[in-house]
């Protein structure tokens, strides 16, 4: 998974560090303000927890709902996580207004639609918002300065995973944070040119594009599981079509296999059929496409 532009907390300006105010909710959850933004340790529907995040929350913590949060950052595998994940932040919001960066309206035809504000990193160096996507535009002067294997034409990054580019281009005018969302983009999006720009060699788990090669390459004679479903007809049992590989599309061979319910686990990149032990099947389907 390739991570996004990491969001631009609004800045509060008033001071160099955000303020860092931990507390418990009205509903007794952990919830911490950092500057304008607010932060919760929110109970996940399957168990666990997942950082929420608000902003501008100005009553008390104590009077802070579960309802005041909209965003969803990730899973948190307990308070020590949460609290080293507001730690980050706290330092990203310092480090970012260090540096600077002015926020306006600059006239621009992205390649996503008309520029509706833009973000100022440096000369030559401008991020886009739009009403639908946004992203990076750099100067001719700028964009001489990218990998040839990783530059744009026309100077545009957008701010999916190609922001990454920019970042690691010019990581001074980026956080620390932001560098390190930066790396795992690029090694995950683009393994073989950072290995050509670093001179380097990624190692299993450090790249997911390089993972997923592997993986399609050892499983290229198996049956991978291309779709799902829990079994009415067996209970206990998951219902599964899977091909060759993996692989989709007109004229791909498919077969159906009953995994149990408690083993079906879908994977990094797919879950590979055992012939030994998980039965083929022919019986009534939950599949529309098979009744």
């Amino acid at each position: 998974m390739t991570a996004s532009l990491p969001h631009e907390t609004p800045q509060d300006s008033t001071s160099g560090s955000p303020e860092v105010e931990y507390g418990r909710s009205a509903e007794g959850f952990l919830a911490v303000r950092v500057g304008v933004t607010a932060f919760a340790m929110l109970p996940a529907r399957r168990g666990g927890h997942y950082l929420a995040t608000g902003w501008r929350l100005g009553r008390p913590i104590a009077e802070w709902h579960r309802a005041d949060f909209y965003g969803h950052s990730g899973a948190l595998a307990d308070e020590a996580e949460f609290r080293s994940m507001v730690a980050e932040n706290a330092d990203h919001q310092r480090e970012k207004r260090a540096l600077g960066r002015k926020d306006g309206r600059f006239a621009a035809n992205t390649p996503w639609a008309a520029s509706q504000g833009a973000t100022l990193y440096a000369d030559g160096v401008v991020c886009h918002s739009t009403a639908g996507h946004g992203g990076f535009h750099l100067s001719a002067e700028r964009n001489r300065k990218v990998h040839p294997v990783l530059r744009s034409a026309g100077g545009w990054y957008e701010e999916d995973a190609e922001w990454a580019i920019v970042a690691v281009t010019f990581p001074h005018f980026f956080t620390a944070f932001e560098r390190r969302c930066a790396e795992r983009t690029v090694k995950d999006s683009w393994p073989d040119a950072w290995e050509a720009i670093f001179g380097t060699i990624l190692q299993p788990g450090e790249s997911r594009e390089k993972d997923r090669r592997a993986f399609e390459k050892a499983h290229a004679h198996d049956w991978v599981v291309a779709s799902a479903i829990t079994s009415k007809h067996q209970p206990g049992f998951v219902e599964v079509v899977a091909t060759l590989g993996g692989k989709r599309g007109p004229g791909t061979e498919e077969r159906r296999f009953l995994v149990p319910s408690d083993e079906y686990r879908i994977g990094r990149f797919g879950f590979v059929i055992d012939e030994a032990r998980h039965q083929v099947y022919g019986g009534p389907s939950d599949f529309t496409g098979w009744r």
